[in-house]
């Protein structure tokens, strides 16, 4: 199974940028879904941006395009969101996600089986 360590949350002020990152360690197929997902406070896990390591594919929720960029160095493991122009509502815990294979294109929240513990991001106004 796929272990992921996200990391580049923090605070910023309404239209900075933050990039977070998602390490994976063990077996990482060339065919995973990788996703980003978000909880804020009250809210049901939302899935923010994916992508298909094996072709680049990425889907991405309507609320961050045009601002939200998923990308992934294989050589490092490691699966970028770059974040601009955020928001306050942007607010939430981040969590990396891995589909490995990937059984489904665009992936939904239930076929991921491996999770990060998170990465807090505050944006505030």
């Amino acid at each position: 199974q796929v272990q992921l360590v996200e990391s580049g949350g923090g605070s910023v002020q309404a239209g900075g940028s933050l990039r977070l990152s998602c390490a994976a360690s063990g077996y990482f197929d060339s065919t995973t879904c990788m996703g980003w997902f978000r909880q804020a406070p009250g809210k049901e896990r939302e899935g923010v941006a994916a992508l298909y390591t094996g072709g680049g594919m990425t889907d991405y929720a309507d609320s961050v395009k045009g601002r939200f960029t998923i990308s992934q160095d294989n050589a490092k493991k490691t699966v970028y969101l770059q974040m601009n122009s955020l928001k306050p509502e942007d607010t939430a815990m981040y969590y990396c996600a891995a589909d490995d294979p990937c059984h489904r294109w665009p992936p939904r929240k239930s076929q991921f089986g491996s999770w990060g513990q998170g990465t807090q991001v505050t944006v505030s106004s």
